[in-house]
């Protein structure tokens, strides 16, 4: 699947074309230095997690179904989250993860890896659901590494600029 992140004044844009020819688009408001939506990329597919956002956008569902899916499943936030069903637990997990790999970016990236991963395993907590078996030191580094490089490409570029993500 391709991913097409636009960036514009206000909000960004995203196209996605799928292996079956299927399209998707939608826009969403500037959060931070990059898009949310992009943290959600390298989070997952570092992290393994098939049935995360990407995935079921992947799988068919357009990108503004996501939010529903985890509200009628009882996540509709953290705060008034229970013990979720198995279709969405990798979807929290990857939503927990983006929002702590988000924060790290914002103060520069350069905390302590071991901090990063307790971070991690409170914020899922709050949703009920585990730590990824997978996130590691090594792939806090290679998320950080990958985000990092995305986020001066994306800071530095003019509006208009198409990031291009594949998601396999």
């Amino acid at each position: 699947m391709r991913i097409e992140l636009t960036k514009g004044q206000r909000d960004d844009r995203i196209a996605i074309h799928r292996g079956d020819g299927s399209r998707a688009e939608t826009t969403f408001p500037h959060k931070g230095p990059v898009p949310h939506d992009a943290v959600h990329w390298f989070v997952e597919r570092e992290l393994g997690l098939e049935q995360g956002f990407w995935g079921m956008v992947a799988g068919g569902r357009h990108p503004e179904e996501i939010a529903d899916i985890a509200k009628a499943a009882g996540h509709a936030s953290a705060k008034r989250a229970e013990v979720p069903v198995a279709a969405i637990v990798q979807l929290l997990q990857a939503e927990r993860l983006v929002e702590v790999f988000e924060a790290d970016l914002w103060s520069g990236g350069q905390g302590v890896a071991a901090d990063l991963i307790a971070l991690g395993e409170t914020a899922c907590g709050t949703s009920h659901v585990p730590l990824p078996d997978a996130l590691d030191e090594d792939a806090v580094a290679r998320i950080r590494a990958g985000l990092g490089a995305f986020a001066a490409e994306w800071i530095a570029a003019p509006q208009g600029h198409a990031a291009v993500l594949e998601w396999e």
